[in-house]
């Protein structure tokens, strides 16, 4: 019996191991994929980067607490890679718009460009708290 018991305890523990291990070996392998050179010879990573540092100077601290307000429903975590992701869009979409300064607009705009449309219900409900049409985005939800 207690070896009956031991054996069903290595065979849990290795199926556990195996399946940490692969989730693991899963994000690590998205992360190698977005750090591979395109043809451009940059990185979707290195892209974000580039986009963040060219608009640094848009952001004042009202856009930065905004975006953070629109980042509460995703676990801490992930927060950090996805306010890079999320900022990297946003700083493309200001500068495909010759923008002098970063707005409302412009964040929900590459917000709603950068996250995946299960996240969308999270957004339109902190537009509905804040009291912002989302009417004027309609079509971005929709893209």
């Amino acid at each position: 019996m207690p070896n009956d018991l031991f054996m069903w305890f290595i065979v849990l523990w290795s199926l556990f191991m195996t399946v940490i291990i692969g989730i693991g070996g899963y994000f690590m392998f998205r992360k190698f994929l977005k750090k591979l050179p395109k043809e451009d010879g940059k990185s979707i990573l290195d892209w974000q980067e580039h986009y963040i540092n060219e608009t640094r100077h848009l952001w004042t601290e009202e856009n930065k607490a905004f975006l953070d307000e629109l980042l509460e429903p995703v676990p801490e975590l992930f927060r950090d890679v996805a306010k890079g992701k999320i900022a990297g869009k946003i700083g493309e979409l200001a500068l495909e718009e010759n923008a002098t300064r970063m707005t409302e607009d412009l964040i929900i705009k590459g917000y709603i460009a950068a996250t995946p449309k299960r996240d969308h219900k999270f957004l339109k409900k902190k537009l509905k708290e804040k009291e912002i049409d989302m009417n004027q985005y309609a079509a971005y939800f929709q893209q």
